[in-house]
């Protein structure tokens, strides 16, 4: 066969990723904190947008971002339950009020007020306000920071204040040090024992229980310092794995107490800090702003909205664009051309992100409206195919909106992917039941269990397929440690020595 070069012309599809599609997707995933980070930077890049600070929205706009969310049992189109203003109710149930169903992940729902200015010995002005600035807790100092003033203190020798530093340099997060005494004593050339007697003494630094090498000696030093290291405590604290795994007999022979002592000292043991170093520096986590508010409405439906708080605003300055280009070169023409036309596309992708978002919210609360009303017992196995083939979207797409995203519900405060949950199949052969739905049973029936009888994992096994969860034991044991609840060896142990 001879090489030759020739020329070919062929036709194919492709599907290119745009800059503005690539933006889109973006938009559509952030969270609000992501997309007020993204508009933020707009801004300073493209001079014809500007920030929408009216703070009354139109009634058209208003009308087109409420969603009014139909009860389960609607047999109304999906489409038609997304764009509709009011469903009606097919029944007049109250909702549960049983708060140990509530769900709060790092956040407050927005349902009620966190408190009131008014009220009884309560003013609604600060005219009588006799507060000096003497009354506001300062802030407080960072535990390096701290522990170098303590060390400053306590040692005036300039080679101890040296192995100190490095010490509390090589303090972790919780408060253990990082590396072996032994090799801290030769990269700096110092014998071991002046290493080791200057970290035991620096180990009775406030908060006590820093600069130990394991767990035992940090719940040590903290005993030591309350005057409750006895030989007994000692010996439990050498033997924490077998408290681990609530080998109570074994232990009350090792430490030679009683039951009733051995509960006290595991109590005292309880009642420490194993991390003394992880809540001193720690900055409490900000609350999780919701991005769609829920709230029922009087006829026994829900009303759907985005939170105007979170939802970002930008408008278009076409006066200004209208006003330069006309006196502009030719170069700066294209400029604001592009630029007229990213902030159009931008305002285009950040309506068409809020109407995505509410049209899932809209179906999910639909298909979850019985575990909205009655518990966590009654929420529905449900997967982002389901919800894609009701409005009408890309798997892909309710993935992204439903990232990062959390709705706030009478009934507490949600992320959208907390909704989805595995199928577990009936023993009867009827509806499927949720994961989530079968861990909170589980849940129940442990805490349920009396003290003389406690429920194995097969015992949890034959209980739930009496009420018609088709479920295996190794996934009732798998449930049961993602609750972080021990075995049933274990939490016999446990209640024995109470009881």
């Amino acid at each position: 066969m001879a090489l030759i070069p020739r020329l070919d012309l062929r036709q194919s599809q492709t599907l290119v990723m745009t800059p503005q599609l690539r933006q889109a997707i973006q938009l559509l995933q952030f969270n609000n904190l992501e997309a007020a980070t993204f508009l933020e930077a707009e801004l300073e890049r493209n001079p014809l947008l500007e920030r929408d600070e009216s703070n009354d929205d139109p009634d058209l706009e208003r009308a087109a971002l409420d969603q009014v969310a139909p009860r389960a049992e609607s047999t109304a189109d999906t489409a038609d339950a997304v764009r509709a203003d009011t469903m009606p109710a097919e029944s007049a149930a109250p909702l549960d009020t049983d708060y140990s169903e509530n769900y709060d992940a790092g956040g407050v729902s927005d349902g009620a007020p966190m408190g009131t200015i008014g009220g009884q010995g309560g003013s609604q002005n600060f005219d009588n306000d006799d507060r000096g600035i003497d009354d506001l807790a300062g802030a407080r100092m960072p535990l390096r920071e701290y522990l170098g003033e303590q060390l400053r203190l306590s040692f005036n020798d300039p080679v101890d204040r040296m192995i100190g530093a490095h010490l509390i340099a090589l303090l972790c997060p919780a408060g253990r040090l990082t590396a072996a005494p032994a090799n801290i004593a030769a990269a700096m050339n110092l014998p071991l024992e002046r290493v080791e007697d200057l970290r035991h003494r620096m180990m009775g630094f406030d908060p006590p229980g820093l600069f130990a090498r394991d767990l035992a000696e940090c719940l040590a030093a903290q005993l030591r310092e309350k005057n409750r290291l006895d030989p007994a405590m000692q010996t439990l604290l050498d033997n924490l794995p077998l408290l681990a795994r609530r080998e109570i007999r074994k232990l009350m022979g090792l430490c030679g107490v009683d039951a009733e002592d051995l509960t006290e000292m595991i109590a005292e043991i309880r009642a420490l800090d194993p991390k003394p170093a992880a809540t001193y520096d720690s900055v409490p986590a900000p609350p999780v702003v919701p991005d769609i508010l829920m709230r029922p409405n009087p006829d026994d439906t829900w009303t759907i909205e985005l939170n105007p708080d979170t939802m970002p605003r930008v408008l278009v300055n076409e006066q200004f664009y209208a006003r330069i280009a006309p006196k502009a070169k030719k170069d700066e023409k294209v400029f604001l051309s592009e630029r007229l036309a990213s902030a159009n596309w931008l305002v285009r992708s950040l309506q068409q992100r809020a109407q995505t978002i509410l049209k899932v919210a809209a179906e999910i609360v639909r298909q979850q409206d019985a575990f909205l009303r009655y518990g966590v017992a009654y929420l529905r196995p449900l997967i982002l195919r389901d919800i894609a083939a009701a409005v009408e979207l890309h798997e892909s797409t309710v993935s992204r909106v439903t990232s990062n995203k959390y709705i706030s519900t009478p009934r507490g405060l949600y992320e959208l992917k907390y909704f989805f949950t595995a199928a577990i199949q009936s023993s009867t052969g009827g509806e499927s039941h949720s994961a989530e739905a079968v861990r909170h049973r589980i849940r129940a029936l442990i805490d349920a269990e009396p003290t003389n009888d406690i429920v194995s994992d097969d015992t949890l096994v034959t209980l739930l397929r009496k009420e018609g969860v088709d479920i295996a034991r190794r996934t009732v044991a798998k449930y049961r440690e993602a609750l972080r609840i021990p075995s049933s060896v274990q939490r016999r142990r446990e209640k024995a020595i109470h009881a």
